[in-house]
């Protein structure tokens, strides 16, 4: 009874060895039929880097917002200032920000005032 229990378990133990080394193989040829040698590629490679996306603010200029980018941040107090409100003439900008979306989404609020 142990003998066949044991005979059973080694007859399975050889399948698997042998399922697995024809699935490796397998893989590693079906790879190497597919992969292209690399002097048979034309043009240049593909770029893999992503194009920037435009800046949701840049630094001011001699404290003033340039144009485009009138929303202007305090970082001190993380409140930003849009155009005709209370305040905005009187700060002086940390950041300038193109829109009030983009100021809010970067984690900011808006004066009140």
């Amino acid at each position: 009874m142990a003998r066949r229990r044991v005979v059973r378990i080694t007859t399975l133990m050889a399948i698997g060895v042998a399922a697995s080394a024809w699935w490796w193989c397998r893989g590693r040829r079906t790879a190497a039929a597919t992969a292209t040698p690399h002097f048979a590629t034309s043009g240049p490679p593909p770029k893999t880097e992503p194009t920037p996306a435009p800046a949701s603010w840049v630094d001011p200029v001699d404290g003033q917002c340039p144009p485009g980018y009138l929303v202007k941040l305090n970082l001190q107090s993380g409140i930003f200032h849009v155009p005709g409100g209370r305040f905005y003439d009187r700060t002086v900008p940390a950041r300038c920000y193109a829109s009030a979306d983009a100021a809010e989404a970067d984690g900011y609020r808006r004066a009140k005032a």
